[in-house]
């Protein structure tokens, strides 16, 4: 391609399972270690994008001191609730983790009935937690289940979403903390800090079928081109007598899970007026407890993004965040 003027590489992996999404809220199948007894998660409602000015305070990079313009996305993070927690071991014959028991706490919000079918008052409740105490040294993980509130999101949606959030620090000391937390709400703050990295996974914006030259960039071909013009050339050798996977072909596009690693939580505040438009932002409205993340993230507006502790550890040299300011002007 020397006769270009512009680097055009392929579009679009054919590695990925291209297909739809079981649900909107995606599921982390990894997680990070953590010294202290703490969440490793958290989650909150995509709201839309803006741009800030901040002083550069990274000592690693060529603008240190300067001021400059950055892409931020909001998001609006109302407190979740703690209602259960899973007690995780070792199976002996499958070599694979498996839930040993699962407590719940009282009290538990009649929203969640939208979602699941909730069970009886646990009699039991005291009495499992003693056995796991026994057994301590076979647990190898302790996760919490908490679910969002949507309504103090200002969404229209009532059921609330499910997640699963593993505990951080030694297992005696994330049992205690799952217990301790059982029942109450937990903030954004409690868990992280602006200048944190973070991983977010998100379902991404759906387009529905789609053909080859959208779905994964293949060339035009010429007019003359019989048998369709927004199509591959050849759609394989004569052997293997078969499509391989690896020829692009229509079908879904968008709408897939997708995680973006190290994103930089630059504030974190209660007053959504510092943040929210005019008229509010498109398809959303006014914004309350809120995060600003540094670029954009998977996903449309009003959809469920998870926040999780960095798989991928990115040391950083950053002081401060200094925010002159936030745009408020955007365009409905």
């Amino acid at each position: 391609m020397g006769h270009r003027k512009k680097h055009a590489p392929h579009r679009g992996s054919l590695g990925y399972r291209r297909k739809r999404a079981r649900r909107h809220t995606a599921r982390w199948r990894t997680w990070p270690n953590s010294p202290e007894p703490r969440l490793l998660g958290y989650a909150g409602y995509k709201a839309g994008m803006t741009h800030i000015s901040m002083v550069n305070t990274d000592k690693s990079s060529p603008f240190y001191k300067q001021e400059q313009f950055i892409p931020v996305t909001i998001i609006e993070t109302p407190p979740i609730i703690v209602f259960a927690f899973r007690v995780y071991i070792n199976d002996s014959i499958t070599k694979t983790r498996r839930v040993l028991t699962q407590i719940w706490g009282k009290n538990t919000s009649k929203d969640l009935s939208r979602r699941i079918k909730l069970p009886k008052e646990d009699q039991d409740q005291d009495q499992k937690i003693a056995d796991v105490r026994k057994i301590i040294a076979e647990v190898k993980e302790i996760r919490v289940l908490v679910h969002t509130l949507p309504k103090e999101a200002g969404l229209s949606q009532k059921s609330p979403d499910i997640l699963e959030i593993k505990v951080g620090g030694s297992i005696p000391e994330a049992l205690d903390y799952a217990l301790k937390q059982l029942g109450k709400q937990i903030n954004l703050d409690a868990v992280y800090k602006p200048t944190d990295l973070v991983d977010v996974t998100s379902t991404t914006k759906g387009k529905g079928f789609a053909g080859p030259v959208k779905r994964h960039g293949i060339k035009i071909l010429p007019r003359k081109t019989r048998k369709g013009r927004r199509v591959v050339g050849c759609i394989g050798p004569w052997h293997p007598a078969r499509v391989m996977w690896t020829v692009p072909r229509a079908g879904q596009l968008g709408y897939f899970a997708r995680t973006e690693h190290n994103k930089m939580i630059l504030k974190i505040g209660d007053d959504g007026d510092e943040v929210t438009p005019v008229n509010g932002f498109k398809r959303y409205g006014k914004v309350g407890r809120h995060c600003l993340l540094r670029g954009s993230l998977p996903g449309s507006v009003k959809r469920l993004v998870r926040l999780r502790d960095p798989i991928r550890s990115k040391p950083t040299d950053i002081e401060d965040i200094q925010i002159t300011y936030i745009s408020t002007s955007a365009k409905n």
